[in-house]
């Protein structure tokens, strides 16, 4: 990452080159963000910028050893730290940041905007409460100890330092307030005022501003390829975050693939096509989580409540988008008036069994079956 890939925040970015060039660099650094506005990309762009060998002008070179290790977040004298709980992606009980490496890795390579909510589904912790624990502190000090394995700084980089108790921090403090040589902390906190005192009062507080809507289009367009039209409504609901705008085009994908599997099965029975119905039944079961697919089963009783409606000639009592109440009202007249409220009562089941942990090919291939025979 170069300061050229990021978009806006250019007086920061001049800034940071400033310090680096004239040797006189904080020894820690706090970015400030809103949630999705780069944070990580700006921190990797100024470590790339201090540790590049060949870097000139303005900017890092890029195509350097250095510059690649850092681009793949494999650079051996780069550490992060983020908060992490036990979960389902690792065996051990107290895990740190470094038992989630390769999914960090991962995640931030491809979207280095991601929001707190991806991340702990990248992590697979989305129902935890996730903390920097103590366990960080005795490794970054254990870090520390040792020389830098490529000569140069060691570079600790925190995420979300709000999230760090006390037994951290104090662990850390003497770490950050005289660190060793060539040693280098970069945090980056959505929530200033939540972090320790000890720690930010011991930190350069940078402030990175939302983006506008015209620049986050541009990386929409640029970076994720996502066409000029969709990039430009994403970006106007976005207030300046890249992260809450990939978010919502993933929402609306979302809602387009739930309204297409929706369609499938309603046709389909109306239709009483039952290899069409058990196909849309493998979709559901095929969901990527038992989240979604109870969310998905939200989503039909929904639909099969404003079938009844129309049903009992209560249009008015209909609240849905244009296209789905065009396929309801295509349906309606096609199945029998008992239809709904059955189907509903089986969907009430299907939700208690989801939670229940039942095989989810078997409950979905029942569920269509039970559907098929009331149409």
């Amino acid at each position: 990452m170069r300061f050229s890939d990021i978009k806006g925040n250019q007086e920061v970015k001049n800034a940071l080159a400033s310090m680096v060039d004239s040797g006189k660099v904080p020894h820690a650094i706090m970015f400030h963000e809103n949630e999705g506005c780069g944070g990580i990309a700006m921190a990797m762009a100024f470590l790339q910028y201090l540790m590049c060998s060949v870097r000139g002008g303005e900017d890092s070179c890029g195509t350097c050893p250095t510059c690649n290790k850092i681009n793949k977040l494999i650079h051996p004298d780069i550490h992060f730290i983020f908060p992490v709980a036990s979960g389902s992606k690792v065996s051990t009980d107290k895990p740190t940041s470094e038992s989630y490496a390769k999914y960090w890795r991962e995640l931030v390579v491809e979207n280095p905007f991601f929001l707190e909510n991806e991340l702990n589904a990248a992590l697979g912790i989305e129902s935890k409460s996730s903390v920097i624990a103590v366990a960080e502190a005795k490794g970054v000090i254990d870090t520390l100890a040792l020389s830098a394995l490529e000569g140069g700084y060691r570079c600790i980089v925190v995420y979300l330092p709000e999230k760090m108790n006390a037994e951290t921090a104090n662990r850390l403090l003497k770490s950050i307030e005289e660190p060793p040589a060539l040693t280098q902390f970069v945090f980056i906190t959505h929530a200033p005022e939540k972090v320790l005192v000890t720690i930010s009062s011991r930190c350069l507080a940078i402030r990175l501003l939302p983006l506008s809507r015209e620049e986050v289009a541009e990386v929409l367009v640029e970076r994720f390829g996502k066409a000029p039209e969709e990039a430009a409504d994403a970006s106007a609901m976005s207030g300046g975050s890249v992260g809450k705008a990939l978010a919502y085009l993933a929402e609306a994908e979302e809602a387009e693939a739930d309204f297409q599997l929706l369609s499938s099965l309603l046709r389909a029975l109306a239709s009483k096509d039952l290899s069409a119905a058990l196909d849309a039944g493998e979709a559901m079961a095929a969901l990527p989580s038992r989240e979604k697919q109870k969310a998905f089963c939200k989503y039909m009783s929904e639909a099969f409540r404003s079938i009844f409606m129309l049903q009992q000639n209560l249009p008015q009592m209909v609240s849905a988008p244009e296209r789905e109440m065009s396929l309801f009202k295509e349906v309606a007249p096609r199945v029998r008036r008992t239809f709904a409220r059955q189907a509903e009562e089986h969907m009430n089941r299907v939700y208690m069994l989801i939670e229940r942990n039942v095989n989810q090919k078997i409950l979905f291939c029942d569920l269509v079956d039970r559907l098929y025979t009331m149409v």
